[in-house]
């Protein structure tokens, strides 16, 4: 989602607002832009597309002002264009804004009945004009802002800067993200840490209804009720800071090859490996206790709480629902109190799957949060929260939060079936065991690449791509589809093996690709049978598989990704390499923006 910062600095800022935009970039934008007080007057510089857009522009019209805020914009008012990109400026106010105005247009026509003129189609326009009408009629700026806050409808985060103001800016969050830091002699904004780690690693995290009057001396924050608050600054670990590809031509690359160690560090939180034992964090509720489970998430973590599901069941012998967020949270769904919610997400601001939490915090049930960014809205909000340790993921598709995704939902199912005498001490170790040798099972599926490589030239020529499986590898073929579709722009479906009688296997033909996850298992032979019914149509099969799977499916295929053999219960983890290489090179080959695919944005703050 859009990026924003924020300096009041010693010198020149221009320079360092693009350089903390740029490391949002991973957030997805169409334009990008900043504004500087140029001798107490309002600047601005924006371009289309590209921060070397911007970049550019500056060069030929430098701004030299000490105080700015900048902004990444990913459209939802008003196409990507110049004209509608951030900061919006009006005779006395600058702003940037993530999120949405859901009331801008009963504003927008309350100022126009008054005879304002708007130069943008953006709802954060309708922002500034309000601000600098209470300006006009007297108001100083932090009145006009305190002012106008309670008449915004919707999830937004704002930054301010002021005519005359050269010490000032105001910064507000409701539903979107916002971090302080805090400098000696300056003070940052940014949306989330990343963005000022080249700065400071002093960072307070604005809570829900927030706002704040920031000086250089310092940031006085207020609640939503308008009383003054402290919000504990915080040293954020240098991991959280480090933004750079290493060798590797794309962050999606490096990310998909730090899984064997991320995950290793997951397993290393949550695993004691001496005594091959789930060690979870202190529990605010009895596990033993519960009597359903509800999992929502968006996206790659939904399916991610998918594979979930069946380990819940088979390890704890719970029943699970598990819903897509912007569904739950509408439905109505009846939560009984004995039960609990676990929501995912990489950011920890899913604007579905936060209000998916509230309205389970609100049924009554226990909240647990498997979150990326343990400093998140979501992770503050969740009664107990299991950091999934991944840390920065800038591409937008999620590589390594999924897997590691996957390590924690699989360390809690471990952890309730025993808590529920499901398990046994022997089966919970033999557990472990298994998930102890993920990170070198990873590194083993990782020497596929060169061969995905060269099979990616025959998929980058295909319309349509089949992906099946069945059991927890059925949840895996959505996610190689929602993979390849995300990057490559190639339409892809994920079906339950057992469904392809029942309707996709009308799409099978000479020219169709159909990606098979199916690992030898007590399932096997039924997707054997599945895969024989594509071959009668002339289907190309791709297997992903063991050598015993790859040697007993006597089935004609266009080529077989064969993996080490492992405990069915990690095969998730480890088979999810070479589905997202599969999309990866495919991508690559097809020259798509792999770290930011068009129309697409890493965290999803608004509806």
């Amino acid at each position: 989602m859009c990026g924003i910062v924020g300096i009041l600095g010693k010198d020149a800022v221009a320079d360092n607002l693009v350089e903390a935009l740029r490391r949002l970039e991973y957030r997805g934008y169409d334009s990008a832009g900043v504004a500087t007080l140029e001798q107490g007057h309002l600047a601005v510089c924006r371009a289309e597309g590209k921060l070397k857009n911007l970049t550019h522009k500056l060069l030929r019209q430098p701004l030299s002002g000490r105080s700015g805020i900048g902004h990444t914009r990913w459209a939802t008012h008003g196409k990507p264009t110049e004209r509608n990109a951030h900061p919006h400026v009006t005779p006395r106010v600058a702003v940037v804004h993530n999120g949405i105005i859901e009331n801008f247009r009963e504003l927008k026509a309350e100022l126009e009945a008054e005879g304002a003129c708007f130069l943008s189609d953006t709802d954060t326009e309708v922002v500034g004009q309000l601000v600098d009408r209470e300006i006009v009629r007297g108001k100083d700026p932090v009145a006009a802002v305190e002012a106008v806050l309670p008449r915004l409808k919707g999830a937004f985060a704002l930054a301010f800067l002021f005519e005359g103001e050269d010490d000032l800016m105001i910064a507000a969050r409701r539903g979107s993200p916002l971090a302080i830091g805090y400098g000696a002699g300056e003070m940052f904004l940014g949306s989330d840490a990343i963005a000022l780690g080249p700065f400071t690693d002093l960072v307070a995290y604005l809570e829900e209804g927030d706002w704040a009057v920031i000086t250089r001396t310092g940031a006085e924050i207020h609640d939503e009720s308008g009383a003054v608050v402290v919000r504990p600054a915080q040293k954020v670990p240098p991991g959280t800071l480090l933004v750079d590809k290493g060798n590797h031509r794309h962050f999606m690359a490096k990310e998909i090859y730090e899984q064997p160690e991320v995950i290793a560090h997951t397993f290393g939180h949550y695993l004691d490996l001496t005594r091959e034992t789930v060690t979870l964090p202190d529990l605010p509720f009895d596990l033993a206790e519960i009597d359903h489970i509800s999992i929502t998430a968006c996206g790659t973590a939904l399916f991610a709480g998918s594979i979930a599901e069946y380990w819940f069941e088979r390890f704890a012998r719970l029943p699970v629902s598990t819903d897509i967020a912007s569904e739950f949270r509408y439905r109505d769904t009846p939560l009984g109190k004995n039960g609990i919610t676990i929501v995912i997400s990489q950011s920890g601001e899913t604007a579905d799957t936060l209000a998916s939490l509230r309205y389970a915090r609100e049924c009554g049930q226990k909240t647990v949060a498997v979150v990326n960014v343990p400093t998140s809205t979501i992770a503050r909000e969740a009664d107990m929260v299991l950091p999934t340790l991944a840390g920065p993921e800038i591409g937008v598709a999620s590589t390594k939060a999924f897997t590691c995704q996957l390590a924690t939902l699989a360390c809690l199912a471990v952890h309730t079936g025993r808590v529920r005498g499901v398990l046994s001490e022997d089966d919970e170790h033999r557990l472990v065991r298994a998930m102890m040798e993920v990170p070198r099972l990873m590194t083993e599926a990782l020497k596929l690449s060169p061969e995905i490589e060269a099979l990616a030239r025959t998929l980058s020529k295909a319309r349509d791509v089949l992906y099946l499986g069945r059991g927890t590898n059925y949840p895996l073929a959505l996610e190689g589809a929602l993979k390849l579709k995300e990057i490559s722009y190639i339409h892809a479906e994920g079906y339950a093996a057992g469904e392809l009688k029942h309707g996709p296997i009308a799409l099978i033909d000479e020219t169709m690709p159909v990606v098979v996850i199916a690992p030898f298992d007590r399932i096997f032979e039924k997707t054997v049978s599945n895969m024989e019914e594509v071959a009668a149509r002339g289907g190309r099969i791709i297997l992903v598989t063991d050598q015993r799977g790859a040697d007993l499916a006597h089935v004609e295929a266009m080529q077989k990704l064969i993996l080490p053999e492992m405990p069915a219960t990690v095969t998730p983890m480890v088979y999810a390499l070479p589905v997202q290489l599969i999309a990866y090179h495919t991508a690559v080959l097809m020259g798509t923006d792999v770290d930011q695919p068009r129309n697409l944005a890493k965290s999803v703050t608004v509806e």
